[in-house]
C-alpha cells in the first residue's frame, strides 16, 4: 500500500504491525453527539470530535481506494458518567456535569464492542444522540438558540467549584479513577434506543412476517 497522505502516513505509523499485514481488523473511533451540532463550554472538545470524524471519512476513502479489508467505524455516544468532570481543568463558577441524560459508560462500551465485530459505518448511542442529529439536520439554527439559552446552566450542578483543586492539565494525576464518575444516582444502565439500533435487522424481519402474515389472512379471508 502506498502512502498518498499525511492520513495515510499517521495509519502506516500506527498499525504497521498488525492490520495492514493481515488485511483485515476494525478501527472504531470514538465521537459522540457533538459531532453533528457543538455546544458551549466545550468548544475544544467539539473541535476535536469535528476533527476525528474528518479524519475517519478520509482514512475511510483512502481504505476503499487501495481495496483494503481494514474497516472504519466510528461510535457516536451521549452523555456518559465518567471521572472526567472531577480531573478536568475548570474555570466555571460551579462543578461540571454531563447534560442529562446520563448513561453509564458501559452503555457506551457495549456498543464499542459491537460495532468492533460488525460491518455497520456508524453506530449512535443513546436517544440524546439521534436528537441532536436529526435537530441539526432540521433546525441548526433553531438548536443554536436553544443551546446559547440552556447549555450553560445544563452543564454546571448547584455546587460551587474549587479553583485550586487537582486537575490533569499539565500531569496526570494520581491514582486509579475508575471508569465511573460522581453521577451514578443519575446514570442510566441502559438505551433502549440502542438495543433496538443494535437489533434493527431482527426488527425488520419481525415487522417483515408480521405483515406478511397479516396479508396472508387478509387473502384467505
Amino acid at each position: 500500500m502506498s502512502q498518498k497522505s499525511h492520513t495515510w502516513v499517521s495509519f502506516m505509523e500506527l498499525w504497521p504491525k498488525r492490520m495492514l499485514p493481515r488485511n483485515r481488523g476494525t478501527i472504531v473511533q470514538v465521537g459522540s453527539a457533538l459531532v453533528y451540532h457543538s455546544i458551549p463550554l466545550q468548544s475544544a472538545y467539539c473541535a476535536a470530535k469535528h476533527a476525528i470524524a474528518g479524519f475517519t471519512d478520509s482514512l475511510r476513502c483512502e481504505l476503499i481506494h487501495d481495496k483494503s479489508r481494514v474497516r472504519v467505524t466510528m461510535v457516536q455516544m451521549p452523555a456518559l458518567n465518567t471521572p472526567q468532570f472531577s480531573w478536568v481543568k475548570s474555570r466555571l463558577k460551579h462543578k461540571a456535569q454531563p447534560v442529562p441524560p446520563v448513561f453509564q459508560p458501559e452503555v457506551g462500551e457495549r456498543a464499542i464492542y459491537w460495532a468492533a465485530h460488525h460491518t455497520r459505518r456508524e453506530v449512535n448511542v443513546g436517544w440524546p444522540t439521534v436528537e441532536a442529529i436529526i435537530g441539526n439536520k432540521l433546525a441548526p439554527g433553531l438548536l443554536d438558540r436553544y443551546l446559547g439559552k440552556t447549555g450553560f446552566a445544563s452543564q454546571q450542578t448547584c455546587e460551587p467549584e474549587n479553583p485550586s483543586r487537582p486537575d490533569n492539565l499539565w500531569q496526570p494525576l494520581k491514582g486509579d479513577y475508575g471508569a465511573h464518575g460522581t453521577f451514578e444516582q443519575r446514570a442510566r444502565e441502559r438505551s433502549w434506543e440502542l438495543r433496538a439500533s443494535l437489533g434493527r435487522s431482527w426488527i425488520g424481519a419481525g415487522v417483515a412476517a408480521i405483515a406478511a402474515a397479516v396479508w396472508l389472512a387478509s387473502r384467505r379471508g
